[in-house]
């Protein structure tokens, strides 16, 4: 039995499908059932909930094998660690009790670099994966560069200005990866019942880009200007909390995002296994240009 966490997000839905190609008995954890694809409905069995309440946890994790774990979006948590570790800690109890032998999460780069220690939501991805490890399950991290899917959060501006911003020098060239190049390697690695022990698994995609890359290529793939501007900490955050995002979390965000500028995403050595085929230019002509207004 596979447990599948965020079975209707944005990797966890891929996992989904990927899984539900085999024969695997696979239960999903949804807060919303109806969000889930109808042929989903029918194969998997589903308990209703969220997966950081202990109750719901308990009853999902029983008699299971494996476990894929992605943390969902909580921009108004008081924290980052609420955020990471405190949702997970109910979820780690039910492992242990429940002996369930493997989990695949959804963590960040950069662990053992100056960095770790101060690096918002990529220090409180750490102290999860920590946790989850204490468990007694084996557990492989894949550890992730900013997702290419960040970029549709600014398809508007995109569109209208023919611009997106970030905290960031525009010419640090960083990984980047597609969830569903992700989604495959988490799936995998759920329906194979052989590894053990405690690992991070990198996912880098195929190349490193720089932010003025990734606007030359979408003035490309576009059809018309687009450009990247870096903003100051202060704005960006700015921009967080008016969207919605708590204080706590939004600092957390540009801790990150100064982490990333500081090589937090460059300390890993790309090579063959790291490396994941989809390609921003690829990406951006199958996702984000049927987004953009024309």
């Amino acid at each position: 039995m596979i447990v599948v966490t965020t079975p209707t997000g944005n990797i966890g839905s891929r996992v989904l499908t990927d899984l539900l190609a085999n024969t695997e008995p696979i239960r999903v954890i949804a807060r919303d059932p109806d969000r889930l694809a109808p042929e989903a409905r029918k194969r998997v069995e589903v308990v209703v909930g969220s997966h950081g309440d202990s109750a719901v946890v308990t009853r999902a994790f029983q008699d299971a094998d494996s476990v894929f774990w992605v943390v969902p979006p909580d921009p108004g948590a008081a924290s980052v660690a609420a955020a990471y570790v405190d949702f997970a800690r109910p979820a780690v109890k039910a492992l242990r009790q429940q002996g369930v032998k493997r989990v695949v999460g959804v963590s960040a780069l950069g662990r053992g670099t100056p960095w770790a220690t101060h690096a918002g939501l990529a220090t409180a991805s750490f102290a999860m994966d920590d946790l989850i490890a204490s468990s007694g399950a084996s557990y492989r991290a894949l550890t992730m560069p900013s997702f290419m899917e960040n970029l549709l959060r600014q398809v508007e501006s995109i569109s209208t200005g023919g611009a997106f911003f970030l905290p960031i020098d525009g010419d640090r060239k960083l990984p980047s990866a597609a969830a569903y190049d992700v989604a495959r390697v988490a799936a995998r690695l759920l329906l194979d019942h052989s590894w053990t022990g405690v690992a991070s698994v990198p996912i880098l995609g195929p190349e490193d880009l720089s932010y003025n890359d990734m606007a030359r290529i979408l003035s490309e793939v576009l059809g018309r200007p687009v450009r990247f501007e870096q903003i100051s900490n202060d704005a960006f955050k700015a921009r967080l909390i008016g969207r919605g995002m708590s204080d706590a979390m939004a600092q957390g965000n540009v801790d990150m995002w100064i982490a990333k500028g500081n090589g937090i995403d460059n300390a890993v050595t790309r090579t063959p296994e790291s490396s994941t085929p989809t390609t921003f230019r690829d990406w951006a002509s199958q996702v984000l240009r049927a987004r953009v207004a024309p």
